[in-house]
């Protein structure tokens, strides 16, 4: 269990704050009228901050790794041309 949340952990920080953020645009912002399918719950505003995390994070960290990768490649290269 430990392995999976050091392997996920960027993921897992940006979806909680998604859904930190989603609940707390509710809360300060939320739907005068009650007739606004999202923002009118706190739960469905909470989900789509999660989701929002969930995928900014995937991004994030696939980014992340493709750019530690070509660091890679590259020091990789390097050594074997001397």
């Amino acid at each position: 269990m430990t392995e999976f949340i050091k392997k996920h952990l960027l993921v897992i920080v940006f979806s909680v704050a998604g859904a930190l953020g989603g609940f707390l645009y509710w809360k300060f912002v939320g739907c005068q009228s009650g007739t606004c399918p999202i923002k009118s719950v706190w739960y469905l505003s909470t989900l789509w901050g999660l989701a929002f995390g969930y995928l900014a994070g995937s991004i994030v960290k696939d980014l992340l790794l493709k750019i530690k990768g070509k660091k890679k490649i590259n020091r990789d290269i390097h050594i074997n041309e001397k």
